[in-house]
Parts: C-alpha cells; sequence; structure tokens
C-alpha cells in the first residue's frame, strides 16, 4: 500500500470538533456521566471484525483526544496497513468516561474510512500486471472530500482533481453548452496557463478523433464505453493522450478494462459505495 505522510492534525480538528458537537450537543453524553464515576479508569481496544485495509487511525486518536487530552491512545496499526479479524488497531486508556464519549466518532471515522480503503484495495488489486492505476473522482461526502481522498491512497489508489479549481476537465454538458468539441478545446487553448492539464470527456470513437484533429487536451476521459471501444481509443491516443476510464466502472469488470491498457480508471464507486468496514471498541 502507499504509504502518504499523515495530514497535519490541524486539518483534521475541525471535522472531528464538528462531529463531537453533533453527537455531544449542549448537554454532552447524559448517559455516562449518569451511571459512570468520574473516577472509573480502564484500557479500551479499538478491534476489527473484519478483514480490510486500515484508515482513520489519526482522526480517531484526535477524537479521543479533544474529548480528554489526558487520553493515553496507542496505535498499533497504522492508516494504509491491512487489517484481520480481530486485531487490535489502537488501545485507549484513561478515564472511562471519556473513551466512552468519543467512541462512537472514532468508529463513524475509521471504520467509512477504512471501508473506503478496503474498497480501493480491491479495485486495485485488480489492475495488476498493469500499468493502469485506480483514482477517485468528487463524488465524495460533502465536507469529508480531503479523508475520503486520503482513505483512498491508503488503499493504493490514486487521487483525481480534488476540487473544481484545479485542472480543466471539460465534460459533456460543457461540450453542449459551448457549442461543440472545437469550441472548448479553442478556448481552453486560448486562456489556460502552461502549468494547468486539461482533460475532456468523449464518449464515442467519432469524438475522440474530434479531440485528437483540434489538440489542446492533455487527458481524455472515456466514459461508458464498450471493452471492445477502450482498446481502440487506447490505439487512436498512444503517445498523444493520457487516458482514463470511466462509467460503470464496478469491481468485476476492473481487469478487462485494465488489460486494454488504459492509463487510469477512475470509480466513484470509491467513495460513494464503500461499505464501512466494521470496527468495534471493546473494553
Amino acid at each position: 500500500m502507499i504509504r502518504q505522510a499523515p495530514l497535519p492534525d490541524l486539518l483534521l480538528e475541525p471535522l472531528v470538533r464538528a462531529a463531537l458537537h453533533e453527537d455531544l450537543g449542549q448537554n454532552g453524553d447524559i448517559t455516562t456521566r449518569t451511571v459512570i464515576p468520574p473516577e472509573v479508569r480502564y484500557t479500551a481496544r479499538l478491534n476489527a471484525r473484519d478483514a480490510g485495509v486500515v484508515s482513520g487511525m489519526q482522526i480517531a486518536r484526535i477524537a479521543f483526544h479533544l474529548v480528554d487530552p489526558s487520553l493515553h491512545v496507542k496505535t498499533l496499526v497504522e492508516d494504509a496497513s491491512p487489517c484481520a479479524p480481530g486485531d487490535t488497531l489502537m488501545t485507549i486508556e484513561g478515564s472511562a468516561a471519556s473513551i466512552l464519549s468519543g467512541e462512537r466518532i472514532a468508529l463513524n471515522f475509521s471504520g467509512r474510512l477504512s471501508g473506503i480503503a478496503s474498497l480501493t484495495a480491491g479495485f486495485v488489486a485488480e489492475t495488476k500486471g498493469t500499468q493502469t492505476r485506480i483514482t477517485c473522482t468528487r463524488k465524495t461526502t460533502p465536507g469529508l472530500r480531503m479523508v475520503e481522498k486520503q482513505a483512498v491512497i491508503h488503499g493504493g489508489g490514486s487521487n483525481h482533481r480534488f476540487g473544481l479549481s484545479d485542472a480543466i476537465l471539460i465534460k459533456d454538458n460543457h461540450i453542449a453548452a459551448a457549442g461543440g468539441i472545437a469550441q472548448v478545446l479553442s478556448a481552453a487553448k486560448a486562456s489556460v496557463s502552461h502549468m494547468m492539464k486539461v482533460e475532456i470527456e468523449v464518449d464515442t470513437l467519432d469524438q475522440l478523433n474530434q479531440v485528437l484533429e483540434t489538440g489542446g487536451a492533455d487527458v481524455v476521459l472515456l466514459d461508458n464505453m464498450s471493452t471492445a471501444d477502450l482498446t481502440r481509443a487506447v490505439e487512436m491516443a498512444q503517445g498523444q493522450l493520457v487516458t482514463e476510464a470511466s462509467g460503470n466502472m464496478k469491481l468485476e469488470r476492473i481487469a478487462e478494462v485494465a488489460a486494454t491498457g488504459v492509463d487510469y480508471i477512475s470509480s466513484g464507486a470509491l467513495t460513494h459505495s464503500a461499505q464501512t468496514l466494521d470496527l468495534g471498541l471493546d473494553f
């Protein structure tokens, strides 16, 4: 798996604070406060109940420390690492009440992000032996794009553009509104910085041919094409454009699409359809 330097805690704390505020509200954890004496101390374990790839340990640690800075949190399995059922990923020692108050937010983040990392790893495994890389999209949970895209990297995938300001991606609606492929590419060539990449979406080989004849694009997004058309598109674009296959990219299709020679396969499913990895906090 790809090892990426963790994001600064400072960037992640606002996300975690907002989630804690949503959960604790104005009155805090009234159940715990009612039934657990403040002097009770405990060591809890954050355990994996399914096999997968871990993501969100950094955020879980932040959650517990925001609830109670005196908690001793030890990460045993780092983000981007594989886990098996029964593995202890983290131990949290200190006030039992504090641990219980931070439990759900730590698990919500780590389970969700580990699910994304695990699904990504499954996609990546299907590309073995090819040059194709798996990448995510902007189909992320509002407000959580930063951590969900990081989870994709933890799973061995790559990131597509982070937002609308990263790169030019001309899609079918842009082409329709602007009047055609020649028009959008001419406009892009006339105004774009030499530092900015231009990607354009096509869904037919005829459109790809127009792109090649017009010039001005760096990457072509081959949308919802058959495997046969993808193979032909790669041949047409070779040496001129980076190729990205997208649309209906389900796990069971990834191997055959990668075999066409495309450079990238992008899938919104990595972030919008990942199943939460089953993690639990055990006392």
